[in-house]
């Protein structure tokens, strides 16, 4: 029986003393120092007195007791040194009873005073010993040693917390305060509370920063960087994310800009500088990596597709060569341009700029004048461009240019051969984002379907349909582009053009990349590869290695094998950069959009769903949602108005509602 005995537990981290009132077999009502009666399980009991008090006497007398009984033993507990009481034992590699190791620290005879006193200073210790079924453990020095390192890290975190804290809460008010130290760790965890929330490293951690610092959401956590200065105001967090590189280092500059300076070879090149080049490209384009020119032969025309010789320049497996694969493609962003390859290559010795003499690989294809292939060949030469067009330049030009007029009529008949061979047109403007003088955003769709628009993309179409049939019919290892057919043909009907893309589009079978020939059903070909930017997609620099080499003789740099690890390492890279794109085309668009709250656009349904409508957005071609609102009847095409009520860039958020037809 435990009744009028002092007994010990350990109450929220802390030793309480108390004396038994009363013994109830499964419960044990007990009387703390400061008067509180509480009633405990026997399990939780630590240590019994040996002796007993009436617990009848009068109540004050036994509360002092208790308080004279806790002040004795935590007097003693200041007297043991716990670290030389493990210096002592540690060696015997045994666990010890709490008497054995009170008498080490204070002789014979022990108290219960002097037990209390010996495991309180063990508990509260933690460091040497750990107790293990009612007995006491010493640590090896290994673990007092890690147990040492993570107490000062738990510390330093704590400390940086305290610090941090009151340093984010400063700048968040408008307040002047000095960074800590740890000024560089905080921004840190701030930055990848912002990218990842809660699969960000030390999640926990950065929230509780956050919370000593009062920010409870993300939102102003984010705008926060931003006004350290961390971040800009649209600042792209998908690069950051995927730690996609927007700058070469200085050694990769070095680099690049010796190759650049090295004189450029061209023995053993066919020289075509006198041919008639001209590239048609848009009007901030820097790198030029394709050219074409038209000549008369009889009744013959001769069409020349001439591709930048990238491969000359940076070879296998060079430093420049294992940044370009890294990157794997150029990536193209309003404000930004991400290169390959470093700009003084790309957008000067590699680019096929005017009035300059530049390697190239150029397609030479004789053709009927209805555009009836008759042969072709691929040839390394030097060429000379003539002519830098754009495209608005090139439409403006087309009926009293007779090179011009001429290609574009080769190209739609090059077209019209395609889509007797069952190619889909799916083609849709394209959403161009500029910036006013005052900072704000202008969106502009730009049309795709343009005529000079339409002749170079069926030209470098043809290009790479004929270097796909090169590489087959010579058994040139190649990462060719396919397509299956589509679940269904549809047709345009009544619901108009943009309705049958996006519902045509779905239908589609997804794109592949393969070492194996096969057909292209969207474009409408046997077989198909991409072989015509190498200054911006590091695949059509693999396959321009391949069809130089062989030209030359020389053993070809890839073979089956090599081109399946390439296509495995650079696949996900090329989604991961089409999506970064995508992202920022949207972001902007709801940043335009954001700053025309209340103003009415044409919009059309393209699903119907449960409780709401997929719905396009049709001046900018932008995919929002609709809450089902008493809009009866509505139907997939259907046009209609709506209003934009809210659109926020940086949580992805746009919110429109109905406004009548």
């Amino acid at each position: 029986m435990h009744q009028g005995k002092i007994i010990e537990f350990i109450e929220q981290g802390r030793f309480v003393s108390t004396l038994c009132l009363e013994d109830r077999g499964n419960r044990l009502h007990l009387l703390t120092s400061t008067n509180r009666e509480v009633n405990v399980s026997p399990k939780r009991v630590l240590l019994v007195s040996s002796s007993a008090i009436d617990p009848v006497r009068p109540r004050e007398e036994l509360l002092e007791r208790l308080r004279q009984t806790e002040s004795i033993r935590e007097t003693l507990k200041g007297q043991i040194n716990v670290n030389e009481l493990w210096e002592l034992v540690r060696d015997e590699h045994e666990r010890f009873n709490h008497r054995y190791l009170a008498q080490l620290c204070f002789g014979e005879p022990v108290s219960d005073d002097h037990l209390s006193a010996l495991v309180r200073a063990l508990f509260e210790d933690r460091l040497y010993f750990k107790l293990k079924d009612g007995q006491f453990l010493p640590n090896s020095e290994e673990r007092v040693e890690q147990l040492i390192t993570e107490r000062e890290e738990a510390a330093a975190r704590e400390e940086m917390l305290k610090a941090g804290g009151d340093w984010l809460k400063a700048v968040q008010e408008g307040k002047k305060a000095s960074p800590p130290a740890c000024a560089k760790e905080v921004i840190e965890l701030l930055t990848n509370f912002v990218l990842y929330e809660r699969e960000a490293p030390d999640y926990k951690f950065s929230k509780e920063l956050l919370t000593r610092a009062g920010l409870t959401h993300t939102r102003k956590a984010r705008a926060l960087l931003v006004k350290l200065g961390i971040w800009d105001q649209d600042e792209n967090l998908d690069l950051i994310r995927m730690q996609i590189k927007t700058s070469f280092g200085k050694e990769k500059l070095d680099l690049s800009s010796r190759v650049a300076c090295t004189k450029q070879d061209f023995e053993g090149r066919e020289d075509l500088r006198d041919l008639p080049l001209l590239t048609i490209d848009g009007p901030w384009t820097r790198d030029f990596d394709d050219a074409v020119s038209l000549e008369k032969d009889g009744d013959q025309l001769i069409l020349g597709v001439h591709i930048s010789d990238v491969a000359a320049s940076i070879p296998q497996d060079s430093p420049l060569d294992r940044e370009a694969c890294l990157r794997a493609s150029s990536l193209y962003l309003p404000r930004q341009q991400i290169p390959m390859i470093p700009p003084d290559l790309s957008q000067e010795t590699l680019s096929l700029r005017h009035d300059c003499d530049r390697m190239a690989i150029s397609l030479l294809a004789h053709l009927e004048k209805d555009g009836r292939l008759i042969d072709f060949r691929f040839t390394p030469s030097i060429v000379r461009v003539k002519r830098q067009l754009t495209y608005d330049e090139s439409n403006q030009m087309l009926a009293g240019d007779p090179t011009l007029k001429k290609l574009y009529q080769l190209s739609m008949s090059l077209r019209s051969m395609r889509m007797e061979h069952d190619a889909i047109s799916l083609s849709l403007p394209e959403i161009e984002v500029r910036f006013n003088d005052d900072g704000s955003v202008h969106l502009e769709m730009v049309e795709q379907n343009t005529p000079s628009r339409m002749l170079v993309a069926e030209l470098m179409i043809f290009y790479n349909w004929l270097l796909a049939r090169f590489c087959k019919q010579n058994e040139i290892p190649l990462l060719f582009r396919t397509q299956g057919e589509p679940s269904e043909r549809l047709t345009e009907d009544q619901f108009g053009y943009i309705y049958y893309v996006f519902k045509q589009r779905r239908k589609l079978n997804p794109l592949k990349i393969s070492t194996k020939p096969a057909p292209h059903s969207g474009l409408g070909l046997d077989v198909y590869t991409n072989a015509t930017s190498p200054i911006r997609r590091y695949l059509d620099l693999v396959a321009q290695r391949q069809v130089i080499s062989f030209l030359s003789e020389k053993p070809l740099p890839y073979d089956e094998e090599n081109l399946e690890e390439l296509r495995m390492i650079i696949e996900p890279t090329l989604k991961a950069l089409e999506r970064v794109r995508r992202n920022r085309i949207r972001y902007w668009t709801l940043k335009y959009l954001g700053q025309h709250i209340g103003k009415k656009y044409r919009a059309m349904v393209l699903d119907v769903l449960k409780s709401k409508y997929r719905i396009l957005l049709l001046d900018f071609l932008h995919i929002a949602e609709l809450r089902q609102n008493g809009e009866a009847g509505m139907y997939p095409g259907q046009q209609f108005n709506v209003v934009i009520k809210k659109s926020d860039p940086w949580d992805d958020i746009l919110e429109v509602s109905y406004a009548g037809d």
